[in-house]
């Protein structure tokens, strides 16, 4: 069990913080700062690169990610200053995935030739919305023709682009979605996120739903209808699902966030990151303090991580089949009765098989569409004690 992480890969997370504004639905570790000390997160960034390496030597790395926040308001010598690091302390796969999310403004875009001179070879751009009015009510600081110019850039820079869309918007109808959904297919390149509007607690939208002042949202038939819709207009545009919000075309999937989905082993480092390491045959869960003066001040003292959890074998496969089963190719059953001692239960598989909630093969579980629909309660029904 010490090696099962190897079954999913091994990846590099770097988390910066700042945005130029904080968008009303989001609930990411992100704020807004006049100045940065572009130097002193370089410094940190490889102090804990440096940290992080010593626990893991000989790791083949298979992705890194640069996520926030706004990483493309990072200086392109950062960036390149950790691709580089990383390529000193551990074995790069020949096949490394290196993504950078971005804002699709025009200031942004102007660096998009200095990421990839540093090794960034994908970016994902957070356009959200293909039209002006549902961007200002998304709190985006950036129009339609700005994103449509930075998609231009980014795909004359990079042979991989991915781009976020959010749908189940205020006063968003279904032919709405299906004819922005199949504007933005006509720009994809090879991968798109697609997310529906939730309202979380904490963010500003949070608080004007509380009040009442958040009118308009979609009901939840409306919102599966959606969900179901997507899922049509991307298959026939060749970007299928493979995961639940994310479609690509065939080997085009996010290499980093397979990591994730397949249970691998990732180093976390900035402001909130989280991790999941496997140090000495024992794996952990580690997590770094979410303010970003508070992250600085550790890293100066000895370490940006503020949290190291050890996980029990039955955890592992808890998170294992939570993430694995968000996957259209699911699990192997296998695999968790390694990680949890026990098999999954026969009776909730049996009978979600019948519900027609899941494809049970010989090697592996998968959720069907209709399962898909309903995938918490899939996974409550199998992780039930």
């Amino acid at each position: 069990m010490s090696e099962d992480w190897r079954q999913g890969g091994f990846g590099l997370y770097v988390h910066w913080p700042f945005c130029a504004a904080k968008c009303p639905y989001c609930d990411f570790n992100s704020h807004v700062a006049r100045t940065i000390d572009h130097a002193a997160w370089r410094n940190a960034y490889a102090h804990e690169l440096e940290r992080s390496a010593a626990e893991t030597p000989g790791r083949v790395l298979n992705a890194i990610f640069f996520g926030g926040g706004t990483p493309s308001l990072m200086e392109p010598e950062a960036v390149a200053a950790v691709i580089e690091a990383a390529g000193r302390y551990w074995t790069l796969a020949n096949d490394l995935e290196v993504t950078l999310e971005a804002n699709p403004g025009s200031v942004e875009a102007g660096r998009f030739a200095a990421y990839r001179d540093a090794g960034v070879n994908r970016v994902s751009m957070g356009i959200q919305a293909l039209n002006d009015r549902d961007l200002a009510r998304l709190g985006r600081i950036h129009s339609v023709a700005e994103a449509r110019a930075a998609f231009d850039i980014a795909r004359n820079c990079f042979d991989r682009v991915s781009f976020d869309l959010i749908y189940a918007r205020q006063d968003q109808t279904l032919a709405d979605w299906q004819a922005e959904l199949t504007e933005a297919l006509s720009m994809a390149i090879d991968h798109i996120s697609l997310y529906q509007l939730t309202i979380e607690q904490g963010t500003a939208f949070g608080d004007r739903y509380n009040a009442g002042k958040l009118r308009g949202l979609p009901h939840d038939d409306l919102a599966a209808d959606m969900y179901d819709a997507t899922q049509d207009i991307c298959g026939a545009h060749g970007m299928s699902r493979y995961e639940v919000s994310n479609h690509s075309r065939p080997g085009s999937e996010s290499r980093h966030n397979l990591i994730y989905w397949h249970y691998g082993d990732y180093i976390g480092i900035g402001p909130g990151a989280h991790g999941r390491l496997t140090v000495g045959g024992n794996r952990y869960a580690t997590e770094a303090p979410r303010n970003p003066q508070a992250w600085l001040d550790a890293v100066r003292k000895a370490s940006g991580e503020s949290e190291r959890t050890a996980l029990s074998g039955i955890e592992q496969a808890q998170e294992f089949l939570m993430m694995g089963l968000r996957l259209v190719e699911g699990v192997d059953p296998e695999r968790f009765a390694a990680l949890a001692g026990y098999p999954l239960p026969a009776k909730a598989v049996s009978e979600l098989q019948d519900l027609g909630m899941l494809n049970v093969g010989k090697t592996n579980i998968s959720v069907t569409d209709q399962g898909f629909n309903v995938l918490n309660a899939v996974l409550g029904a199998l992780l039930a004690d």
